[in-house]
C-alpha cells in the first residue's frame, strides 16, 4: 500500500499521458473511425475476411455505439488486448463471435469467425494430437466440446467454460490481435520529442 502502489498508480497515469499524446496524433479529431482503426494493424478497408474481422472487432470496442471509438474506448480496448484478465478477454471475444448480438453463438457466426482465424493462422489449426484440420472440422469439434446441453447454440457461459478448461478450444478461440507495435512506435515517436 505503500510506495510501490503509488509509483504504480504514477506509471499508470504516465501510460495513460502517453497514450492520450499517441491518439491525439493519429486521430487529431478526438475520434478513431473504422478506416483508422483497420490502418493501426495493417488491414485494408475492402471485403476481405480480415476486414470484416476488424469490423467486428471495432464493434465490440465503440460502447456507446456512435460508429467511432473515443479515448476512453481506446485505452478500455488496449488495456483488455494487452493486459485484460482471460475472462474478461473470453466475454470480448464472445462478443465479436456474437454477430447479431442474441447472446449465443450458431455454427455459421462460429464458422465465420473461425474462418477468419484460420486464414490468419494461414491454414494452420490442429487437433489434440498436432493433427491438421479444416475449418469445419473445428467448428464441428468445438460444438461438440463446448456445447454441453446439445442445444445447437454456445452461451456465454458455455463458452467461458469450454476456454477456460479445454486449451485446445482456448486456442481455437484466441483472437490474436496484438497493437503493441503500433503503440510503442508512438510512444518511441512522443519520447523522441521530448529529448532535447
Amino acid at each position: 500500500m505503500g510506495q510501490s502502489d503509488s509509483q504504480e498508480e504514477e506509471l499508470d497515469i504516465s501510460a495513460i499521458q502517453t497514450l492520450y499524446k499517441s491518439f491525439i496524433m493519429e486521430c487529431p479529431s478526438g475520434s478513431l473511425y473504422l478506416h483508422e482503426f483497420k490502418k493501426i494493424f495493417g488491414i485494408k478497408n475492402d471485403d476481405s475476411p480480415e476486414s470484416l474481422y476488424m469490423d467486428n472487432l471495432f464493434r465490440s470496442f465503440d460502447m456507446n455505439g456512435d460508429d467511432t471509438l473515443d479515448f476512453i474506448e481506446y485505452v478500455a480496448a488496449l488495456h483488455l488486448v494487452l493486459r485484460g484478465k482471460l475472462e474478461d478477454k473470453l466475454r470480448w471475444s464472445f462478443k465479436v463471435f456474437d454477430h447479431d448480438e442474441n447472446g449465443r453463438l450458431d455454427k455459421h457466426e462460429l464458422k465465420r469467425i473461425i474462418k477468419i482465424i484460420y486464414k490468419m493462422k494461414q491454414g494452420k489449426m490442429a487437433d489434440a494430437s498436432g493433427n491438421s484440420l479444416t475449418v469445419d472440422e473445428v467448428c464441428d469439434r468445438l460444438f461438440d466440446t463446448i456445447d454441453k446441453n446439445g442445444d445447437g447454440h454456445i452461451s456465454l457461459e458455455e463458452f467461458l467454460d469450454g476456454a477456460q478448461n479445454n486449451p485446445w478450444v482456448r486456442n481455437c478461440l484466441k483472437l490474436d490481435v496484438n497493437p503493441c507495435a503500433w503503440v510503442n512506435r508512438h510512444q518511441e515517436q512522443i519520447n523522441g520529442y521530448k529529448k532535447p
